[in-house]
C-alpha cells in the first residue's frame, strides 16, 4: 500500500521525485503551480504554453529540470473549467499521476490538488493512485511474479492550502482506509474459487478480530443447522465445501448502543445449482462473494479508524452447486424465521442466504441493517455499471446512503419497494416463492429481503452491476461500494 501523508512546505521548496501541480483550462495556474511559476522565473507558464496544455481535466504534461526548485520533476496536470476538479476527474487523475509516476520510476510524488474544494480532490486522489497502483499477482507462477515489477510509487504526499490544513488530517485518514478496504475487497474478490472458500473467507475474518480487536464468531455447518438456518443451508446442500456463517462485532460506540449492521452476501462460487447457469462467463461468479467482499473491505476501514460506533458484520458464506443432494426446484424449505419458501428457481440463491442472515440481525437491535449482494441481473440491466441499486424500506437510511454514495462517486440509485409487487412471490405450496417472474427482478427480489426485514432500518444494496469489470485489462473487482460505506459511517459519528 502506497504512504499516503500530508506536507507543510512550498511546492517550490519541496524536496521529492516530482511535484504535481494544476492548471485549469485557460492555461489558468492553480494557486500551487503560481508559486511554481514565480519560482521559475516564468519557466512553467512558457513551458505550459510551449507544450499548448489546454487544462483538459485528465491531460498530464511531466517537466523536467526547472531552474529553481528542489524537485527533478513537475507534472502539470489539468483540472477542466472552473476552481476546483470535479470527482469523476479527481480520481482520474490521481489514477493518470500514479501511472506516470510508475513509468517515470519515481517513488516519492508530492500532489498540491486545486484550492477550491481540495479535501474532496484529496479524497478521490488516493482512491485513483490506489486503483493505479493495485496488482493482483497471487495466484501467478514464480516466474511471472519475480518478472512482474512492483509499482515504484512508494510515497504520495498532499499539499494543501492553508484553508484546509486543519480539516485535512482527518479527511486523508478516511480516504486512506477507504483505499485500503477496498484493495482488500479487490484482493477477496479476485482469488479465485477454490482459494476464496467459505473456509477462507472465515479465517479471514478471524485475523481481522486478531488484528483490529473484533470480536468474531465463525460458524460450521453444525452451529448454522443449530440456529434453524434451513434457507442458508438449502443453498449450501449441493456442494462439498462447508458452509461458514460469520460474525464480526466492532464495539467503539457505548455499551448497549444500537449498532449499524452490514450482512453480505457470501456466495464463493454460483453454478445456479440444479438450475443451472449457462457456461459463457460462467468465471465471473467467483464474484457472487462480493457482497462479503465489501463487508470485509468496510471493516478493515473500521478498524483503522475506529468511529465511536458499534458496527456489527454478518457474512452467509457458501457455494451453490449441483449434485445429488442439492435443493431441487419445487422443494419447500423453511427459514429461520419459521416462514417457508418454496423455491422455483435454485439460480435466486443469494436471497435465500441473506434471508436467514437478515433474521440473524435482529438480535443485535440495530440502529440500521444493510445488505449488499451481487443479487439479481435484473439490476444490471436497469442501471449498467454506474449506479447501484438501492432499496429501502427508510427515507433517512436512504438519503444518507445515496449522499454519501455521491460523495465519494460511489453511486446508488433508489428503486420502488412498494407491496404491490409482493403478489409476483405468491406460492401455492409456501408462504412465498423464492422468484417472481422477469418482470421487475429485482424489485421482487428485494421485496423478497423485505419480509425478512421489518422490525428495524433497513436498506438493500444490489451491487451486481458495480462490483466487478468482466473483460478486458481492466477485468477484476472494483471495490465498489467501499468507499460510499465508509463515508456513510463517519457520517454517522
Amino acid at each position: 500500500m502506497i504512504d499516503f501523508s500530508l506536507k507543510t512546505d512550498s511546492p517550490h521548496t519541496t524536496r521529492a521525485d516530482a511535484v504535481a501541480v494544476a492548471v485549469h483550462e485557460g492555461q489558468k495556474l492553480s494557486w500551487a503551480a503560481s508559486e511554481i511559476d514565480r519560482a521559475t522565473q516564468g519557466a512553467l507558464v512558457q513551458a505550459v504554453k510551449t507544450a499548448a496544455l489546454s487544462g483538459r481535466a485528465g491531460a498530464v504534461l511531466p517537466l523536467l529540470n526547472l531552474p529553481g526548485l528542489a524537485a527533478q520533476r513537475v507534472y502539470v496536470y489539468g483540472v477542466g473549467e472552473g476552481s476546483s476538479l470535479s470527482l469523476k476527474d479527481a480520481r482520474a487523475v490521481g489514477r493518470a499521476l500514479a501511472t506516470l509516476a510508475c513509468d517515470q520510476q519515481v517513488a516519492d510524488l508530492a500532489v498540491f490538488p486545486p484550492g477550491e474544494g481540495v479535501t474532496d480532490a484529496l479524497t478521490q486522489m488516493v482512491l485513483g493512485v490506489s486503483d493505479a497502483t493495485y496488482r493482483f499477482d497471487e495466484t501467478k507462477g514464480e516466474a511471472a511474479r519475480a518478472k512482474a515489477k512492483a509499482p515504484s510509487l512508494a510515497r504520495v504526499r498532499f499539499g494543501v492550502p492553508e484553508a484546509a490544513k486543519k480539516v485535512a488530517p482527518a479527511v486523508l485518514a478516511r480516504a486512506v482506509a477507504a483505499a485500503e478496504g477496498m484493495a482488500y475487497t479487490k484482493y477477496l474478490g479476485n482469488l479465485p474459487a477454490n482459494h476464496c472458500t467459505p473456509t477462507r473467507l472465515g479465517e479471514e475474518a478471524k485475523k481481522l478480530g486478531k488484528r483490529y480487536g473484533f470480536k468474531v464468531t465463525v460458524l460450521d455447518r453444525k452451529g448454522i443447522e443449530k440456529l434453524g438456518m434451513g434457507s442458508f443451508l438449502s443453498v449450501t446442500n449441493g456442494s462439498d465445501e462447508p458452509p461458514r456463517f460469520i460474525v464480526m462485532e466492532y464495539s467503539g460506540g457505548k455499551k448497549g448502543e444500537a449498532p449499524t449492521v452490514f450482512v453480505g452476501k457470501g456466495i464463493t462460487f454460483d453454478t445456479g445449482g440444479i438450475s443451472i447457469k449457462p457456461a459463457a462467463d460462467l468465471d465471473h461468479m467467483k464474484w457472487d462473494m462480493s457482497g462479503a467482499g465489501t463487508v470485509f473491505g468496510v471493516m478493515k476501514a473500521v478498524g483503522e479508524l475506529k468511529p465511536a460506533q458499534n458496527i456489527v458484520a454478518i457474512v452467509a458464506a457458501c457455494e451453490n452447486m449441483p449434485s445429488g443432494r442439492a435443493t431441487k426446484p419445487g422443494d419447500v424449505i423453511t427459514s429461520m424465521s419459521g416462514q417457508t419458501i418454496e423455491v422455483l428457481n435454485t439460480d435466486a440463491e443469494g436471497r435465500l442466504i441473506l434471508c436467514d442472515a437478515l433474521t440473524y440481525a435482529e438480535r443485535f437491535k440495530p440502529r440500521a441493517i444493510i445488505d449488499i449482494a451481487t443479487l439479481t441481473g435484473a439490476c444490471v440491466i436497469a442501471l449498467g455499471k454506474v449506479n447501484a441499486g438501492l432499496f429501502s424500506t427508510d427515507d433517512a437510511l436512504a438519503n444518507d446512503l445515496i449522499a454519501a454514495g455521491k460523495r465519494m462517486n460511489d453511486r446508488f440509485w433508489r428503486m420502488p419497494l412498494e407491496e404491490e409487487y409482493q403478489d409476483a412471490l405468491s406460492s401455492n405450496f409456501a408462504d412465498m416463492a423464492n422468484v417472481g417472474g422477469r418482470d421487475g427482478g429485482a424489485i421482487t427480489a428485494a421485496c423478497f429481503l423485505w419480509r425478512f426485514a421489518k422490525k428495524y432500518p433497513w436498506a438493500h444494496l444490489d451491487i451486481a452491476g458495480v462490483a466487478y469489470t468482466g473483460s478486458g485489462k481492466d477485468k477484476g473487482a472494483t471495490g465498489r461500494p467501499v468507499a460510499a460505506l465508509v463515508e456513510y459511517i463517519a457520517r454517522q459519528g
